[in-house]
């Protein structure tokens, strides 16, 4: 049969279980547009920006994907249809932050003719080349029959192992004309690998004969929560996360401890952890935030499950290192543990671990709320309104900034929410594209995006995008006019903020008007609750929802003021009294 590689790869994604698409037509895709159109299953979706579409990929495969080891049949990932050489430039950040992140992608892109002799064509970069430091793979296809099966090779690639994207260039006469090809193969996912039984079995033994573990898990435990409660409750272990993984362990659980557990962590982490003579990493790579600059102390005693091995001994030295996939590792451990004789936690010590635990937790977030915030919003108030009145399986995202720390201090995320958020990439302009994602992803779910008011500048015309599909996602804006993450940072060292400070303050009422969005003021405390209910209510008819929240960051998080010191003492001597001296002279003599 005769096929053009536009209809080829439609079919192909179409086996995957492909649903949205996201990127912008141009000269060396319409053709594949056309073919997406035809489709009854794929809805090809306009974006303004293909950063925001690469945004709002990522988010999709966050919030949607099963995960390696998915049972059955392929699952849908978030897939970028743009044109090249600027489309993969633009896309480049969102690309990046999946990356990093651990997240699958398609990316796929048109290419220049490859069947005339000419130079100096349209769009004519090596993108293979460009893509080598932020994919995990780049293929061209040559020909028409080489199209199912590049595409189905790509998706293996982009979700097995350390899950990320990887591209496919199609030339557009591959797109454009038709050619024999043999019948295209359906999808066969390949089986999970089992787990190291050896490894397990050595992980049980040291597990337990600590005399007290502790629990650190990352976004690659997302999908073994269950596992991770049963393993806390049984080793009575305080359990803390990264950042990417806020909601892998649900913050209503009494050995919930908080996010992190180096000197950069809140109190309770910081408590509960310092006794651990053992601990358990489960999906995280201790990476810089979550380990507060590297500041965090780890146990001789680390046990480390990942899928992916190269992470292993990195930056901490595991003691006994199992490679698979967490929900699989966790349950066969769970098997081996109940066969030990494990001596059960004295009821007095379970009380204490948790009654600490919640002391700490209580002290903190009264601590916040004590704090004098004058006519504005102090986050501690603006965070508890909206945990009373948001589903417990909602979808919260953030982006790079204060309110990424104020969100993971002081907005718990219960058992069935999902958070998803920029880490190690840590790309601004991330929460306003990767919340629409996220809400086509699950349009059942109610989705709150929280955003630094120069986070939202960054990506908010695609508030056209959500308006356009009618979208029902809430924007918090924390609104106060700096760059407030990089600027408290500034504020102590150097005593000045060099743009920092965002100057023309944006109206954020004529934005949301220009946009097709409902805007909702949120000017100080005595308005949380009601405005919250109103934008919740306005998302609910399907328009996107700005809310102006008045904030205040006059109070910094524990991460910011941890991560300056952790940072500040491993510096040389001589730059330490540098800093000093600068610092001084300029608060005193300037």
């Amino acid at each position: 049969m005769k096929k053009t590689a536009a209809q080829l790869a439609v079919y192909a994604l179409e086996q995957l279980g492909i649903t949205h698409t996201f990127g912008i037509p141009g000269v060396h895709n319409t053709e594949l547009y056309d073919e997406l159109a035809n489709s009854s299953q794929i809805t090809p979706l306009l974006v303004t920006h293909e950063g925001g579409g690469a945004f709002m990929a990522d988010a999709f495969s966050r919030i949607h994907w099963g995960g390696a080891g998915a049972q059955g049949a392929a699952r849908a990932i978030g897939t970028l249809v743009i044109v090249p050489a600027a489309g993969l430039t633009h896309a480049a950040s969102g690309i990046g932050e999946a990356f990093l992140g651990g997240v699958p992608m398609l990316v796929i892109t048109g290419g220049i003719r490859t069947d005339t002799p000419h130079r100096y064509k349209l769009h004519g970069v090596d993108q293979l080349e460009v893509a080598k430091g932020f994919t995990k793979a780049a293929f061209r296809v040559t020909s028409q029959d080489e199209v199912v099966a590049t595409i189905y090779k790509a998706y293996e690639i982009a979700t097995s192992g350390f899950p990320g994207p990887v591209l496919v260039e199609i030339p557009v006469n591959l797109q454009l004309f038709s050619a024999a090809v043999s019948e295209p193969p359906a999808w066969q996912p390949a089986p999970p690998a089992p787990p190291d039984a050896s490894g397990i079995a050595q992980a049980a033994e040291l597990l337990a004969g600590a005399r007290q573990v502790g629990i650190f898990a990352g976004w690659g435990a997302r999908h073994a929560q269950a596992q991770l409660i049963e393993l806390a409750e049984l080793l009575n272990a305080p359990v803390s996360t990264t950042l990417q993984g806020l909601a892998v362990f649900p913050a209503d659980h009494p050995l919930h401890a908080g996010f992190g557990f180096s000197r950069a962590a809140a109190p309770a982490a910081r408590h509960a952890f310092k006794g651990c003579d053992a601990l358990l990493a489960v999906g995280t790579r201790f990476s810089e935030i979550p380990t507060g600059s590297f500041g965090a102390v780890v146990p001789a005693k680390l046990v480390h499950v990942d899928i992916d091995p190269e992470v292993f001994s990195a930056n901490y030295p595991a003691q006994v290192a199992i490679e698979g996939d967490a929900g699989l590792v966790l349950t066969e451990l769970l098997s081996k543990l109940k066969l030990l004789a494990l001596t059960p936690p004295a009821q007095t010590a379970e009380n204490t671990l948790k009654q600490q635990i919640a002391r700490d937790k209580a002290a903190y977030r009264d601590e916040w709320l004590a704090h004098d915030s004058g006519t504005r919003v102090n986050p501690a108030n603006f965070f508890a309104a909206l945990r009373e009145q948001m589903p417990a399986e909602s979808i919260t995202v953030l982006d790079d900034g204060n309110h990424t720390f104020l969100t993971a201090e002081l907005y718990p995320q219960p058992r069935g929410a999902q958070l998803i958020t920029p880490t190690d990439f840590n790309a601004m302009g991330y929460a306003v594209p990767a919340g629409i994602g996220a809400k086509l992803a699950a349009p059942h779910k109610e989705v709150a995006v929280i955003v630094g008011d120069g986070c939202f500048a960054m990506t908010c015309m695609e508030l056209l995008t959500a308006s356009a599909n009618g979208l029902g996602v809430v924007f918090y804006v924390f609104n106060d006019g700096a760059l407030s993450q990089i600027a408290q940072a500034q504020q102590r060292p150097y005593q000045r903020l060099t743009c920092t400070e965002l100057g023309q303050s944006i109206d954020f009422a004529a934005l949301a008007q220009a946009t097709g969005a409902a805007y909702v003021a949120l000017p100080d405390n005595a308005s949380a609750a009601g405005a919250i209910a109103q934008a919740r209510e306005l998302a609910a008819q399907g328009r996107p929802v700005v809310v102006d929240v008045a904030i205040d960051y006059s109070k910094p998080t524990a991460f910011t003021r941890g991560v300056t010191d952790s940072n500040f003492k491993t510096f040389p001597l001589g730059q330490k009294l540098r800093f000093v001296k600068r610092m001084v002279g300029r608060r005193f003599f300037s």
